[in-house]
């Protein structure tokens, strides 16, 4: 009775880890519904990216800073993990890679969307 036990607890623990928590919050913003990180700030994807692939480096990200991924990570459904130029990982969503800007000092501040006319809110369904 003990090795069931022990078995359907270790099952137990398997199935709740295989659900984790998606990378990104969902918050409602002046734009509509919008992807948020794990602190309220906004979330944006680039134009310059292509399909799973950050074309912000350098200066670049650090004003835009990467929404990161533990080195471990694993894709989710839509979400999915792109490994950066310096091979660090990152979160990205339908493909679109996502970070915060530096300009953002609250949780639902948006100061980034447009800029350059190339950065856009996350926007969620």
């Amino acid at each position: 009775m003990k090795t069931v036990l022990s078995a359907f607890a270790l099952l137990l623990a398997s199935s709740a880890l295989s659900f984790a928590a998606e990378p990104a919050k969902i918050a409602e913003g002046a734009g509509g519904k919008m992807y948020t990180d794990a602190n309220g700030m906004t979330l944006y994807t680039y134009d310059k990216d292509s399909a799973g692939k950050s074309a912000c480096n350098g200066d670049c990200a650090v004003n835009w800073p990467p929404l990161m991924a533990a080195a471990d990570a694993k894709d989710e459904g839509d979400w999915t993990v792109v490994t950066r130029d310096d091979g660090s990982k990152m979160w990205a969503y339908e493909g679109k890679p996502l970070y915060t800007f530096v300009q953002d000092k609250k949780a639902g501040d948006v100061t980034g969307e447009g800029k350059g006319g190339v950065w856009h809110i996350a926007k969620a369904d």
